[in-house]
């Protein structure tokens, strides 16, 4: 089972999701993916923390604004929350949250790129993030869906710092990939295909031993299933939402692996 300690920098660190039913969504996802939880204290407004095989894998909150839809949030890791913010405004994003102290377990904001997509800033300190990747009931990518892809890509690369990998360059597949020590860590995929006035948006895979039994569980315990399964160039892929709403995907980490 590989730990990792914290995350390159740049790279995505932590998940979690703003739900409208946080009791609900922490069984749910004990019941599907076995993970155990644990609801924190006052001071933390009772954040629930979820671990996999003892380590931490993600959280939970409840939404501050119950006319948003349930989602889960990504994480690019800073080494300065402050000046990456800064970095922000610098390069057309807009900051929704300015960076502030979490108890002293890490900073954190919360950014718009320029072509739309939410995602989260953490700078840790006791808290270092997701702990296991690439493992069956863990992380095993994150995907950002691009309506303006050089804008984003470019973006990126200013804010965070990124390495850049070009795996894709026609009208029918354009993606780059995020570098970090020597890994694939993250990608940037030209979505073309999004409807009229979608913004960009993050996406990330959770591994599966297998994928269809998983879709079966989502769906038993009131999930329901965006993208049936299916066998691509990068494995057999599902697109799943939460009992809420919060949508995610399942990739089959053999697949991966034998690639």
């Amino acid at each position: 089972m590989p730990i990792r300690e914290i995350a390159p920098s740049g790279a995505p660190i932590w998940f979690d999701l703003s739900s409208s039913d946080p009791d609900r969504m922490s069984e749910f996802y004990a019941s599907v993916f076995g993970w155990t939880y644990e609801v924190t204290g006052k001071e933390f407004e009772h954040y629930v923390m979820f671990r996999h095989q003892g380590q931490d894998v993600a959280g939970l909150m409840r939404k501050p604004d119950e006319a948003m839809p349930d989602a889960w949030n990504i994480y690019l890791q800073s080494d300065d929350a402050e000046a990456t913010v800064n970095k922000v405004r610098a390069a057309g994003g807009t900051v929704i949250m300015p960076s502030m102290d979490v108890n002293g377990i890490g900073n954190m904001a919360f950014v718009q790129d320029p072509a739309g997509a939410f995602v989260g800033v953490w700078e840790p300190k006791l808290h270092k993030g997701t702990q296991i990747w690439n493992e069956a009931g863990a992380p095993f990518w994150v995907e950002l869906h691009a309506t303006e892809f050089n804008r984003a890509v470019a973006f990126y690369v200013e804010v965070f710092g990124w390495d850049t990998q070009v795996t894709g360059d026609s009208d029918e597949f354009r993606y780059t990939m995020q570098i970090a020590d020597g890994q694939q860590v993250a990608g940037v995929m030209d979505a073309t295909f999004l409807p009229p006035g979608v913004p960009s948006n993050w996406h990330f895979y959770v591994g599966c031993d297998d994928v269809d039994a998983t879709v079966e569980l989502i769906r038993k315990h009131g999930g329901s299933i965006n993208m049936e399964p299916e066998d691509t160039p990068f494995g057999r892929l599902a697109g799943v939402a939460d009992p809420g709403g919060a949508g995610f995907m399942l990739t089959s980490i053999s697949d991966w692996r034998n690639q």
